[in-house]
């Protein structure tokens, strides 16, 4: 079994709008309806579980309705968890609420509403590059001069961009070993973690890293929100 969870509770703080930036429209529907269009149609993509705020539940549930192909919503839609203190502990009300229907053998795929240019390949990839391993987790090589500052106004020494790789989301993991991964970091370490992968390398966890798509970016500020539009602009 394969199960999607969306995170949706984000505040989108740093984009300074009224309301979180994967509520906003674009192109005539939330940005949060793109990858819910490409989890929900996935053949390989068993249910889905979203973390949000209640606030924006019935929104979510709209969209869901409205998606294109035939009950979809009704056919894979799990349930909603609530948001947490980050978003590490997001994922794991999320992962709570999927162990009550789903076996610790299964893979989870966790995925940011905000990432709206998901694309069906790339959940093909995760979930593949996952079998044999304890998970996957899509990599972008760094492009850019790497230097490591430790006070981030010197330069302390330049790093081998070789070795140094950019992970995006969707990530897939074990359901079971990665609950466990997370649980062990509760209550006040989990609070600590940034990227989703991270507890699972702690853990021990066997990450595969599989190529990234450059497309796949998340919308953080503004300028990523009108990059996003222009991009819908053309399609």
């Amino acid at each position: 079994m394969n199960i999607a969870l969306l995170l949706s509770g984000g505040t989108g703080a740093r984009m300074g709008t009224d309301i979180p930036k994967q509520y906003l429209m674009a192109g005539n529907k939330r940005i949060c309806a793109y990858c819910m269009e490409t989890l929900f149609a996935h053949p390989e993509i068993d249910g889905v579980q979203i973390v949000a705020d209640p606030v924006w539940q019935e929104a979510i549930v709209r969209c869901g309705e409205e998606l294109p192909g035939h009950r979809l919503w009704e056919l894979k839609f799990r349930g909603f968890s609530l948001p947490g203190l980050n978003r590490q502990m997001s994922i794991f009300h999320g992962l709570e609420d999927i162990r009550n229907y789903a076996k610790d053998q299964a893979f989870v795929l966790v995925h940011d509403a905000a990432r709206p240019l998901l694309s069906a390949g790339q959940v093909t990839s995760c979930l593949q590059g996952a079998t044999g391993h304890d998970g996957a987790m899509p990599v972008l090589p760094m492009k850019d001069t790497v230097y490591y500052s430790r006070d981030g106004r010197s330069v302390g020494k330049l790093l081998d961009r070789s070795t140094i790789y950019a992970g995006q989301a969707p990530e897939v993991f074990v359901l079971g070993k990665y609950y466990a991964a997370n649980r062990c970091l509760l209550p006040d370490d989990i609070l600590g973690i940034n990227g989703s992968t991270e507890p699972a390398v702690m853990a021990g966890m066997d990450i595969a890293m599989i190529p990234g798509d450059e497309g796949n970016f998340k919308i953080t500020t503004k300028a990523d929100l009108e990059r996003f539009c222009g991009i819908m602009e053309e399609r």
